[in-house]
């Protein structure tokens, strides 16, 4: 199970999402990104890919996709906000 993000730890884990486009969702605890592709292929292939990684790590987004757009957000229902999985999966999204 995955712990709530300290407020010590939130600013050093953070602060690098949101300098590669990553932001916090409006009245949540969440952090979320609008990813754009070349066409709707490209975007699929990408959600494919980031699905298997999420299913892995057994930590899944909020998402959805419309044509070659793909918004994406990240929170940990059972603590309620952030914790490091949504960190660990967001880096892994912008790796993809």
């Amino acid at each position: 199970m995955s712990e709530k993000l300290s407020v010590e730890t939130r600013a050093p884990l953070l602060e690098p999402l949101f300098a590669n486009g990553w932001s916090m969702v409006d009245g949540r605890d969440a952090i979320e990104k609008h990813f754009k592709f070349a066409n709707f292929a490209d975007a699929f292939g990408w959600m494919t890919r980031a699905a298997i990684w999420s299913e892995k790590w057994n930590h899944h987004p909020e998402w959805f996709n419309v044509y070659n757009k793909v918004h994406v957000v990240l929170t940990t229902h059972s603590v309620d906000g952030l914790g490091a999985l949504d960190v660990k999966l967001a880096r892994k999204f912008d790796s993809l």
